[in-house]
């Protein structure tokens, strides 16, 4: 790769107008046509020989059932490795999947977004000693589409279909064309990798990458705090009654999901539970009337419903939620130029080098620092101002951010300059920091409080 950035390896034909036809580009197709599914000791154990007797590292993937379970659990695990041939197993035949553990060992994993499949492996015994993520190789290459299908049509020339990716993975049995798209995925990883690996070492990345992978090998989900405030169109609800009435439904919504192992959306979807939560019915009947209420789920548990509604109206004020969730973090970033202007322009000065920076090394601004870091290190800096004990101070603080030495590298210099500068320089305008700052987020891609966004 250039240093000007990434480009396709399929040829361009430079003749070709403006209004010429896109050439097709060739769909993969399985090498070693469609492996069965494992699901007996005896063929798991096959599987485990093939894998133990390759070379180099493991290509592996899950699906799961999101949007139908609850439960992120896998229902297919895929693996490839130079040696042996595609396999397909099904972890819900199996009490365990130990001997895949050992058979893998201490080679290298490649995932796609690893992020997403490794907790669900980690719950069936499977943990990498290593790991290469060719998605987050391609945000560090600066790639600025970095779905699997995108990069192996940008770097590999060929197309994938993905009509399958939100299917029912609980199905039994799997139909083969999904079979045959759950193959491709791992089957492409491999030659992917080796792309990216010679890519990442012509741009002087390799380090950052192996960082970052080295990080994400000890990725554990974090549970997300008052997960209720994502109900879509919580916005729209006022008053802190009409939050109570939408966290005690969500609530009530998520105990049915979980000992159902179904998606919560499938009992009552978020509108109803906002339209719920703004109209307040204490009775069955006005309940039933609404907007949304006229599924199974909504009926069903109507009495589950009208209870959790009648409890929070009986609620004194002061126990019931507040607009703002509770966090141990910094105000919002448009609050800032009223209660700090000296942190409103830190912090305005900082996004501004941190993403000119980025752009220069071809990243995404959060990948060269996230932006929560950003705000906590500028709304509470180090005391001293003496650039190098303030340098060594920022070092510090970012690493307990859990930022990684490439990012502390290359972001302490910047920010230790929009602290120093902000200091004793006020920028021009800072009358209007605070538009300013409305600006800054929606360029950023920031939102403050609730974000209004669906369920994943």
């Amino acid at each position: 790769m250039s240093a000007e950035g990434p480009t396709p390896e399929t040829p361009i034909d430079e003749g070709a107008g403006a209004a010429a036809e896109p050439v097709p580009v060739p769909l993969l197709e399985l090498r070693d046509g469609l492996p069965g599914v494992v699901d007996t000791e005896a063929a798991l154990a096959e599987c485990c020989a093939a894998i133990a007797a390759g070379t180099g590292p493991v290509a592996i993937d899950a699906e799961r059932a999101s949007g139908y379970r609850y439960s992120n659990r896998a229902y297919l695990i895929q693996l490839r490795r130079a040696g042996a041939t595609t396999y397909l197993i099904d972890p819900i035949a199996f009490d365990s999947l130990q001997p895949l553990q050992d058979a893998i060992g201490d080679a290298e994993w490649i995932l796609h977004a690893a992020t997403q499949d490794l907790p669900c492996l980690a719950e069936v015994g499977l943990h990498p000693a290593a790991l290469f993520d060719t998605e987050l190789a391609g945000r560090l290459l600066g790639y600025p589409r970095v779905g699997l299908a995108t990069l192996v049509e940008t770097i590999l020339g060929a197309g994938m279909k993905k009509e399958h990716s939100a299917v029912d993975w609980s199905t039994r049995p799997l139909p083969a064309p999904w079979l045959e798209y759950a193959a491709l995925d791992v089957e492409v990883l491999l030659e992917l990798r080796e792309h990216l690996v010679a890519q990442l070492e012509a741009a002087g990345k390799t380090e950052w990458a192996r960082q970052e992978f080295e990080h994400l090998r000890g990725f554990e989900p974090g549970v997300r705090a008052e997960a209720w405030r994502r109900t879509s169109g919580l916005h729209r609800v006022r008053g802190r009654r009409g939050l109570g009435a939408v966290k005690a439904l969500w609530e009530v919504r998520d105990e049915l999901a979980r000992q159902r192992d179904v998606t919560p959306g499938r009992i009552l979807p978020d509108a109803a539970i906002v339209v719920a939560a703004s109209a307040l019915p204490q009775d069955r009947g006005a309940l039933l009337s609404l907007r949304g209420f006229h599924g199974r789920g909504a009926e069903r548990y109507a009495n589950r419903w009208v209870s959790a509604l009648r409890e929070v109206a009986a609620l004194p004020e002061e126990d019931l939620p507040a607009r703002a969730p509770r966090t141990d973090g910094p105000p919002v970033p448009r609050a800032w130029a009223e209660k700090d202007p000296v942190a409103a322009r830190r912090l305005s000065r900082a996004r501004t080098t941190t993403s000119a920076r980025a752009e220069e090394l071809e990243l995404p601004v959060e990948n060269l620092l996230t932006p929560d870091s950003l705000r906590r290190l500028l709304w509470t800096p180090p005391r001293t101002r003496e650039p190098e004990a303030l340098a060594a101070a920022v070092a510090e603080q970012l690493a307990g951010y859990g930022a990684r030495p490439w990012q502390i590298e290359l972001a302490t210099p910047l920010l230790v300059e929009a602290i120093i500068r902000a200091d004793i320089e006020p920028e021009p305008g800072a009358e209007d920091a605070e538009d300013a700052e409305d600006a800054g987020d929606a360029a950023a891609g920031d939102t403050d409080g609730p974000d209004g966004t669906a369920e994943d």
